[in-house]
């Protein structure tokens, strides 16, 4: 692949799996991936219901380790290091690699305690410097200028788009290096759906960016590259440009035209 970065360079590896395979008890929902995810990019993974571009996007914060009898092979590595080693803290690896669901999921607390819940949980702040770190991830959500004078309000009271802008300001609080989002506009409307693809182009290069969508023309608006997925196989991963237009499996090929999925 010939990804170029904003700065015309190749990106480096961030994330890469190696052989990485994910049981459910004895099936095997994700096969012997092998895939190598460019730091500062975003990669869109797509494929049918039910084969394995959750499942794998899970695995990468090791999300998974709270399914009973799901277990991992092979190896899956951020940074060179495989995150499934015995000594890896899945708690400190969840800082690095922030999540946003498939519907938002606010906490039944403030705008400002749903942004200022990550930070706190990991050091102790001053009031003035929590106060910027809220209002930082606000704005890197795009969200601060709508929120700002009621801070205290229950983010309950949010709209849909705006429940899940939260959502991202809270995963951007703890300054991860690495954001997943699962299916992040699904349940959104159009006007929604568009705030949050222009989010994601505005924020990668700051963060490496993991998409699963079900949305073809959504991987094509703003994806670098592309991994199709169809039954725990990794059918094809390439440029995006190059996926959509002249992908080199048959499968993809009657994916993308609509022939099944």
């Amino acid at each position: 692949m010939n990804i170029e970065t904003p700065k015309g360079k190749q990106p480096e590896t961030h994330i890469e799996a190696k052989g990485f395979s994910i049981f459910y008890g004895t099936q095997e929902a994700v096969k012997r991936v092998d895939m190598s995810i460019p730091k500062g990019a975003v990669t869109a993974i797509i494929g049918p219901s039910g084969c394995g571009k959750s499942t794998f996007l899970r695995a990468v914060n090791r999300m998974n380790d709270l399914i009973p009898n799901c277990r991992a092979a092979g190896e899956l590595l951020v940074d060179g290091l495989n995150v499934y080693d015995a000594g890896i803290d899945a708690s400190v690896l969840r800082r690095r690699v922030g999540m946003v669901f498939q519907k938002p999921n606010p906490f039944p607390k403030s705008i400002y305690d749903n942004v200022a819940y990550g930070p706190r949980l990991h050091q102790s702040y001053a009031k003035r410097e929590l106060d910027a770190v809220v209002e930082e991830s606000l704005r890197g959500a795009a969200l601060w200028d709508e929120v700002k004078d009621r801070l205290n309000k229950n983010a309950l009271g949010l709209s849909g788009g705006q429940a899940q802008r939260l959502c991202l300001a809270r995963a951007l609080a703890v300054n991860p290096e690495i954001l997943l989002m699962d299916e992040p506009t699904s349940a959104l409307d159009p006007k929604s759906t568009s705030r949050i693809e222009e989010l994601i182009v505005q924020l990668k290069g700051r963060y490496t960016i993991a998409i699963v969508t079900h949305n073809m023309q959504q991987a094509a608006r703003i994806s670098d590259v592309t991994a199709f997925f169809y039954e725990g196989v990794m059918v094809e991963f390439d440029e995006t440009s190059q996926l959509f237009t002249r992908p080199k499996e048959k499968r993809t090929e009657d994916y993308i035209t609509g022939r099944f999925g």
